[in-house]
């Protein structure tokens, strides 16, 4: 969906999956510390009308064309929920 956008922005991950789980924000900061980067969809970005000056420091908007680039001619698994 559109909303899942604002996962790239600060402040945003705040939530407990469940009892003695780390938070999202502290995966995501494992995320970023292991050299995770995220592509955001930029018409998805625009249409909640977010501050493009407001993204995480490992974020990027980026549609199809930069993710077909990154997977290059290799195959490649994607996850997304």
């Amino acid at each position: 969906t559109t909303e899942g956008v604002r996962i790239a922005v600060p402040g945003f991950a705040h939530a407990i999956a469940c009892d003695g789980c780390p938070t999202l924000a502290d995966l995501m900061g494992r995320f970023e510390q292991a050299g995770g980067r995220y592509l955001v969809c930029p018409i998805c970005f625009d249409a909640r009308k977010i501050d493009k000056d407001n993204l995480l420091s490992n974020a990027e908007l980026g549609g199809t064309f930069p993710m077909w680039d990154w997977i290059g001619d290799d195959s490649a698994t994607t996850f997304s929920y």
